[in-house]
């Protein structure tokens, strides 16, 4: 069983990762899952941990692992965690590329779901149904110090500049009507992450400064 890193999070940390995030977007046009995206993100906790701010409940982000394995039978390439609200984001990243999420089919003018978002997300559904199975369980208290945490899912793939208006507007309303388990999962462009936790960073800062 792989264990949680404690994180002593740094806005100001954060900022200047985000700032080479935002640089890598605009010099890369795709993105490889392994090559880029995952070691990017390693090497960069405090941003990283930031992700999380998809849970409200996440006050702390104090707790991270990368790969970490959900009881054995899947991983999850991010989570990050609260470790008094005992609230948790697990996260899934896919390649940021042109068939990432829709691709197109011959005789047909509407393009489909790509395999490769349809992975990710059962993935996410997957995570939902182990943890749903060990929860109240001695083993979930073991790895959460709780027997009932408040999580939810996120998957991040592919990039804005490869849908076009109506496809943005299918992957809206996938991730706004689709629930699993009582609550959404989240699936966002890299471009769209970017955009939101500048957003969300300027109003940490805003609240609570640099420290």
């Amino acid at each position: 069983m792989k264990n949680f890193d404690r994180l002593d999070f740094n806005p100001k940390i954060c900022r200047q990762q985000l700032n080479e995030f935002q640089e890598l977007l605009q010099t890369r046009q795709s993105l490889g899952e392994f090559d880029d995206i995952l070691p990017f993100f390693k090497e960069r906790l405090h941003l990283a941990a930031f992700i999380s701010s998809y849970n409200p409940n996440i006050i702390r982000r104090n707790r991270i692992a990368f790969e970490y394995d959900i009881f054995g039978d899947f991983k999850s390439d991010l989570v990050v965690g609260d470790s008094v609200t005992n609230a948790y984001c697990f996260i899934e990243f896919e390649d940021a590329t042109a068939n990432s999420i829709f691709v197109s089919k011959a005789g047909k003018s509407t393009p489909e779901w790509s395999p490769r978002f349809d992975r990710g997300f059962n993935q996410i559904v997957d995570w939902f149904w182990k943890l749903n199975d060990f929860e109240m369980t001695q083993e979930f208290e073991n790895r959460f110090n709780s027997r009932y945490i408040d999580y939810m899912g996120l998957l991040i793939i592919g990039r804005d500049r490869y849908l076009e208006p109506r496809e943005k507007r299918r992957l809206d309303w996938r991730r706004k009507k689709l629930i699993v388990n009582s609550q959404h999962i989240h699936c966002i462009t890299f471009d769209e992450l970017a955009d939101i936790l500048s957003a969300r960073l300027d109003k940490y800062q805003l609240i609570f400064g640099d420290n």
